[in-house]
């Protein structure tokens, strides 16, 4: 019998690819596959069909038009605006807008549907087949950006039901019909997403789309966006199999939790030998998880018909001849302004930022304004410009718990400051203590807060020189490694000098004097 000797290092890195083989193939023998359904409402003074005010956090039940209420004898009366957005919408998503739409009624009962049907476009929407590409990247989750994309099977234009207002206490329900009536887009993505973070990335690129082009206030807290996720596993070359919908999910990060918790529920299920059910279920947000609402076993007779009281719906695809009674739709995309992920693509050609800061950048509307305003004529350094809106800025908002869009520091307290950091009068840490005040008080003068707090760094030669001779002479056994070729503690030295001067001595400068001073026996 011949035996093989094997090395120890060589049998357990073995051993850690066979554990890794048998980790990946029982994590990727299903595939995710998610598609979504978001509705937006879009930024109209009145609603899709009435002249009730569209609004939200009105009084209850004051912005009803006798319509809204379903009173017999009301009719429909199409609101420009509403089709004008859509159409906008559409055409910077790519889609094809269809020269013809028509409406629909959706029947079924809820207590806050008056009417008893919901008017939409199921048959003939407003505006089909389109794209919407994005990059995902989330921090601490993925090491770099990719590219992702996701067809639009249609948008379609519809009205919002009312609102369902359960009291425990008194162990009734409410009715609210201010939302009833509210004009929506619902556009229909097909399942070509993988897991939550790509869902997220997806929702929070259209968020940034409908905010530039004015179509909808793109708040998820207050339901201006919802976002529903129909999520399945499959075995890969498989059909698609049974989905399971999870309903209005209220923001980003909850739609990155619930797809993500629901493929690992249908996952531990199918590994079990169990059968995934057709069913709608809700997102928990407190407790992570997703909870069963009701079974779609046996499939809901909406009985659509054709709206009786609404004509078909016409545009003008070829001219910009726009009249009081059809909508010209070249004339609308001339409108179009600039997207995300031109503005993405110009961050990083134009000015070398790294893509995922300019992801991030873009994801922040504010500071991306703050960014485009600051270096505008100017020859500021777009990349450290870039690093101290991201870090230092947003520190200190979520420090003082303050929300991007009501940050109060100026476009003028921003430049500056950081003229005053390229030219290394002040550094990080004085940046970002400067913005601790200006948040508290925005009618500040960036230098004179800087001023009175002797925050200015200190650049005087001879002064550095003294204190740097200060930490030679107080660490001699540092200094005695350095010479002896120990070089890594030079930064010890550096911090010992950052301590004791409190931060406020031109590192730059220090740094060469110290470094001069050392090499001198």
């Amino acid at each position: 019998m011949k035996y093989i000797i094997v090395s120890k290092n060589l049998l357990k890195k073995y051993n850690q690819i066979c554990v890794r083989t048998v980790t990946t193939a029982t994590t990727r023998k299903w595939q995710s596959v998610v598609g979504l359904e978001v509705h937006a409402q879009l930024n109209t003074k009145s609603k899709l069909f009435s002249g009730a005010e569209n609004t939200f956090g009105g009084l209850v039940n004051n912005c009803v038009s006798l319509f809204d209420a379903a009173i017999p004898g009301t009719l429909p009366v199409l609101n420009r605006k509403c089709v004008e957005l859509g159409i906008l919408t559409a055409l910077a998503l790519s889609c094809k807008v269809n020269e013809v739409s028509t409406f629909d009624r959706k029947h079924y009962f809820y207590a806050d549907l008056p009417s008893g049907y919901q008017i939409t476009q199921q048959r003939a929407p407003l505006a089909s087949d389109g794209i919407i590409n994005f990059q995902v990247f989330t921090p601490g989750i993925h090491k770099k950006p990719y590219n992702k994309s996701s067809r639009i099977k249609q948008i379609q234009l519809e009205q919002d039901s009312g609102k369902s207002l359960h009291d425990s206490e008194l162990k009734r329900s409410l009715v609210d019909l201010n939302r009833a009536g509210a004009p929506l887009i619902e556009l229909v993505f097909e399942p070509d997403l993988e897991d939550g973070e790509e869902a997220a990335a997806l929702v929070k690129e259209l968020v940034l789309i409908v905010q530039r082009l004015g179509a909808c206030s793109g708040r998820m807290e207050e339901g201006a966006l919802r976002v529903d996720a129909n999520v399945s596993l499959r075995r890969f070359g498989d059909p698609l199999s049974t989905r399971t919908e999870i309903k209005n999910i209220g923001s980003v990060r909850g739609v990155a939790g619930a797809v993500h918790h629901e493929i690992e529920r249908q996952r531990s299920i199918l590994e079990n030998g169990g059968k995934i059910i057709n069913e709608t279920r809700a997102w928990d947000a407190t407790a992570k998880v997703t909870i069963p609402m009701r079974d779609k076993e046996v499939v809901q007779d909406y009985r659509y018909m054709p709206e009786p009281n609404l004509p078909p719906l016409r545009v003008n695809l070829d001219t910009k001849e726009d009249t009081q009674d059809i909508i010209s739709v070249p004339s609308i995309k001339d409108r179009i302004p600039e997207l995300p992920e031109q503005s993405r693509t110009k961050l990083i050609n134009k000015f070398n930022l790294k893509p995922e800061i300019a992801i991030q950048l873009v994801n922040e509307p504010v500071l991306l304004n703050y960014f485009e305003n600051v270096i505008e004529n100017s020859d500021r350094n777009p990349i450290k410009l870039a690093n101290l809106l991201l870090n230092e800025l947003l520190t200190v908002l979520n420090k003082c718990k303050i929300d991007v869009e009501n940050c109060p520091i100026t476009v003028k307290h921003l430049s500056d400051l950081v003229d005053l950091f390229l030219i290394n009068r002040v550094n990080l840490d004085v940046c970002r203590r400067t913005f601790e005040c200006l948040v508290k008080d925005s009618s500040l003068n960036v230098e004179e807060v800087i001023k009175q707090n002797g925050w200015f760094l200190i650049s005087d030669e001879t002064d550095i020189t003294n204190k740097c001779l200060e930490i030679i002479e107080n660490n001699p056994k540092l200094v005695k490694q350095y010479r002896d070729g120990k070089i890594k503690v030079f930064k010890a030295l550096l911090g010992l000098l950052a301590k004791d001067t409190n931060n406020k001595l031109d590192m730059s400068l220090a740094s060469k004097k110290m470094e001069e001073l050392l090499k001198k026996e």
